[in-house]
């Protein structure tokens, strides 16, 4: 049964009152006065330290792999160690990755993490283009890069570490080095120093580099850290869990929400490799008895649409959190009748990229009294509801979402003009969501203007708009997000095209030069698919097309007029 809400609050109050493990207070946080942790770790390398106590409890699952919490410390420190005297890594330096999700991947972050570096973390599905962009924005000292996404890669001018081949021999290079000495005080890194950018979906067209410090990360592990005490708190302790990891090493879901906290709380990252594939998955979660799984809601409307949930024993999967993209109450009552053992900890959040974890969490109570809210702000987040000239507005009244907490990034690498954007000078982050609060839940009405969320994954409308335009027979083009029975949201495309060109000595085609005001027939889908494959990661390419030559309505400020647009759609 749900806690009862003034015992909650009472533990609450225990845990984070004065001289409590958990203790909440005000502290200037980059000359702003934010709530913080007074009992915290002040660099990721205290808490890769600290994890040597788990010792021979298993950490990392992947594959035929079976990392404990002291192999992987050993692993790491062998990694580190080369990384600073083979490639001179130092305080500041980026070591970005491009791969897809393996136990390599974390050993390379925490590596980074120890020698005070910047992990970039890369986005496996994108196209070479979006990678050079990325290489090029975030100019890495060193790579390490899987064999697909080497090939991708192209020609750089440092050096490329491959993950399957190097890594493995790195980490076995220096079996008894340990980490490496911080040497310097000036070689440490402090609290507020970046430790790790991930990039997101443009709004004008290039993806954005978040930039997460030490405190960031740390801070949403805390949180985690926060809800175990609660837990146990409310007489319910936690134990050691096995965790499923099946989203993105790019993302902060699986980052710093999953691989992060399970390293401090001792538990398990169990690791998905490869496409999702309902029945790997399940048989996944069966054979290594998986107690908890943050998903995306598209992957749990697959598994609930899988036709034999019976043939599997998923007895050991007693918690399931549904984040990254809106779910409805509809689907939360289909987990509940299909996996009835998660009901007690079914849950959602709302966060992004830049809050870094959850800025507010519904717990299973919380979706039990109000099915639509996202939650309340957690422990040492604050959340506000503001009107178009930043002020707040009262309960139940709609505006834009703002955020402030020790979570919230430092801003966009290399990109003043974007974090001046966001970042406002009192430390609060203008999320461009729109929302209210009610009885201090908050509930989201719609998602950054014209956000489409692609199966857990943002895309930005004019980034897929500006690939378009590259093509010499596209004039105009509108993408829109369309509803999706399995994705969520598909994305659309609207494209004007022009018509062909006569050839340059004047005579005419076979049939004849394509006239005005006609959709010219060698410009279909499956070209225009091809061209924006080839500029852009797959998910962002349009799956559905209306491809016409009139021109697109816009209003007196030359806006495009998207609710019009939709109409056009069959």
């Amino acid at each position: 049964p749900a806690p009862d809400p003034a015992e909650r609050a009472a533990a609450v109050a225990r845990l984070t009152g004065p001289g409590s493990p958990f203790e909440v207070r005000t502290e200037p946080v980059r000359g702003r006065p934010m709530r913080v942790f007074r009992h915290r770790r002040r660099s990721l390398r205290e808490l890769l330290d600290a994890s040597t106590a788990h010792g021979a409890a298993e950490y990392l699952v992947c594959g035929g792999r079976r990392v404990t919490f002291a192999a992987h410390h050993a692993a790491v420190a062998s990694v580190a160690h080369a990384l600073r005297t083979r490639y001179r890594i130092r305080r500041g330096d980026r070591v970005a990755i491009l791969a897809a999700n393996s136990a390599e991947w974390i050993m390379t972050f925490w590596a980074s993490a120890a020698l005070g570096a910047v992990t970039v973390g890369m986005n496996s599905l994108w196209s070479a283009r979006e990678i050079a962009h990325g290489v090029a924005d975030s100019t890495p000292s060193v790579i390490v890069a899987d064999d697909r996404r080497r090939a991708l890669l192209g020609a750089v001018n440092v050096p490329v570490l491959s993950i399957e081949h190097d890594l493995a021999e790195l980490a076995a290079a220096h079996p008894d080095a340990g980490l490496p000495d911080s040497g310097r005080t000036e070689d440490r890194p402090v609290e507020d120093d970046p430790a790790v950018i991930l990039y997101t979906s443009g709004t004008t067209g290039r993806a954005k580099g978040a930039v997460h410090s030490h405190r960031n990360v740390l801070a949403a592990c805390d949180f985690h850290l926060f809800n175990d005490a609660l837990a146990a708190e409310l007489g319910r302790p936690p134990g050691r869990r096995r965790f499923l990891l099946a989203t993105p090493l790019f993302h902060i879901a699986a980052l710093h929400n999953l691989a992060v906290p399970r390293l401090a709380a001792g538990d398990t990252a169990v690791i998905h490799t490869g496409r999702f594939e309902v029945d790997r998955v399940l048989r996944l979660i069966e054979r290594e008895r998986v107690t908890n799984w943050g998903a995306v809601p598209t992957m749990v409307r697959r598994v609930l649409e899988h036709a034999d949930l019976a043939d599997y024993d998923l007895s050991s999967l007693t918690s399931l959190s549904l984040n990254s993209a809106p779910s409805s109450r509809a689907l939360f009552d289909r987990v509940r009748r299909a996996l009835p053992g998660t009901a007690a900890a079914l849950g959602t959040s709302y966060g992004l990229t830049e809050t870094a974890t959850g800025a507010t969490v519904a717990t299973a109570a919380d979706l039990a009294e109000d099915p639509d809210t996202v939650g309340r702000p957690v422990v040492n987040v604050d959340v506000e509801i503001r009107d178009a000239d930043g002020n707040p507005v009262p309960d139940g009244v709609e505006g834009e979402i703002h955020v402030r907490g020790a979570q919230v990034m430092l801003g966009y690498w290399n990109r003043p003009d974007a974090t001046a954007g966001a970042l406002g000078a009192d430390g609060w982050l203008r999320t461009g969501d729109l929302g209210t609060l009610v009885g201090g839940r908050l509930r989201i009405s719609s998602r950054r203007s014209d956000l489409i969320l692609r199966g857990g994954e943002n895309v930005y409308p004019v980034e897929v708009e500006h690939a378009l335009a590259e093509h010499p027979r596209v004039s105009e083009a509108v993408v829109l997000g369309t509803p999706h029975p399995d994705l969520g949201e598909e994305v659309t495309a609207v494209v004007v095209t022009s018509p062909a060109p006569a050839p340059p000595d004047g005579t005419t085609t076979p049939d004849g030069p394509v006239p005005d005001g006609a959709a010219p027939d060698d410009v279909d889908e499956d070209v225009l698919s091809t061209f924006v494959a080839d500029r852009l990661a797959r998910y962002k390419v349009p799956t559905r097309w209306l491809i016409t030559t009139t021109p697109l309505p816009r209003n007196a400020t030359g806006k495009v007029e998207r609710p019009t647009v939709r109409t056009w759609l069959p």
